[in-house]
């Protein structure tokens, strides 16, 4: 029998690149609302695309780990992150404050907040996500809130890799189990306590676990686990999951944990694709728009608020109807092709002339 000597050398998994595209576009969808009436049966299913954000926690997590290497210093590894993010960031901050800023806001218009240079300056650094008042959290460019939670994973990374490094795949599902615990333990002090301190903690605090959770299991992975479960049957569960959230209100409080339901479901899709496609399969998944529409899901995601709340500024909210299903399918393009320009012309260039700034040190022989 093999046995296993160390973590096997990461492959690109592009299949879990295309999964990162339909998170982003549930986010879009899910902010739609704001712009369009839908009907009842279409809103119920959107009111779920905001854990899409749920599935870019784990899955940041899981990247990282399954792509690092042994000799990559602490500080190579935050400047390749700050490369990757920042560029962006900064450029999709310039193109929201025209949206969501004015010196003189119109009540009506209840997405706009008066003009704030301390505020704004906190998105600048990217430190908005550690308020739970909205003015702050989502200032400047709204979505970007979740840049400081990835932030602070990235910043804590670097630590948890190395306490990975010392276990294999038994250990790395010690720690699953651990987070698992943890996360159970919170969301009932949550519940139980929904004004205590516990709970009122801000997002990268208590959206860690999700982080944490794709390091581990991208650790398991490379210690040689592989999931048998198939992708087709997890995005069945997932429906059969949240079709039952939405429409059986007798399930009463279990609506309470839909985040660990949405972080359980997130793990388990990532792993079964990522073990699908390094078995050879997901070749759906792996059809190279889908792809690339994944490359560009970042740049997607940084400007696709600032586009829909635009166009309600000019427009006014929608009520249902063919025009106005043919003005989603059309704003989603424009964001589509806004992001592939975002990604060719600012993204990839600025992220790739950075990292030359500061090469990686050389790997020990």
């Amino acid at each position: 029998m093999n046995v296993q000597r160390g973590p096997i050398e990461p492959v690109r998994l592009d299949a879990l690149t295309g999964l990162r595209w339909w998170a982003a576009l549930a986010v879009f969808a899910y902010h739609c609302e704001n712009l369009v009436e839908f009907p009842a049966f279409i809103a119920r299913w959107l009111q779920w695309g905001y854990l899409g954000v749920t599935f870019f926690f784990v899955l940041s997590g899981f990247v990282l780990t399954w792509s690092m290497r042994p000799g990559t210093s602490r500080t190579t590894f935050y400047w390749r992150r700050i490369s990757r993010i920042y560029p962006l960031h900064l450029v999709a901050l310039v193109l929201a404050i025209p949206v969501f800023y004015s010196l003189h806001p119109d009540p009506a218009q209840w997405w706009v907040k008066q003009w704030s240079l301390p505020v704004i300056a906190l998105s600048v650094v990217v430190l908005q996500g550690w308020w739970r008042d909205p003015v702050i959290l989502f200032s400047g460019n709204p979505a970007a809130w979740t840049l400081t939670a990835e932030f602070f994973f990235y910043a804590l990374h670097p630590f948890l890799a190395a306490m990975l490094w010392r276990v294999r795949r038994r250990g790395a599902f010690v720690a699953v189990g651990a987070i698992a615990a943890l996360s159970l333990v919170a969301r009932i002090a949550a519940i139980a306590w929904p004004a205590g301190w516990f709970a009122n903690l801000p997002w990268p605090v208590l959206r860690m676990n999700e982080f944490a959770l794709g390091m581990a299991l991208a650790w398991a992975m490379r210690w040689g686990f592989a999931a048998r479960v198939p992708p087709w049957f997890v995005a069945a569960g997932a429906t059969a999951a949240f079709a039952a959230l939405t429409y059986l209100p007798s399930l009463g409080g279990i609506g309470q944990w839909v985040p660990e339901v949405a972080t359980a479901i997130s793990a388990l899709a990532i792993v079964s694709v990522a073990s699908r496609e390094m078995a050879g399969g997901a070749r759906w998944l792996r059809w190279r728009p889908i792809v690339v529409l994944g490359e560009w899901s970042f740049a997607f995601y940084l400007i696709h608020a600032t586009i829909l709340y635009a166009v309600r500024e000019a427009g006014g909210f929608q009520p249902w109807g063919a025009p106005t299903a043919v003005t989603v399918v059309a704003l989603a393009a424009v964001a589509i092709a806004g992001a592939g320009a975002l990604h060719t012309l600012v993204e990839r260039p600025v992220e790739s002339r950075l990292r030359r700034v500061w090469p990686a040190a050389p790997r020990p022989r």
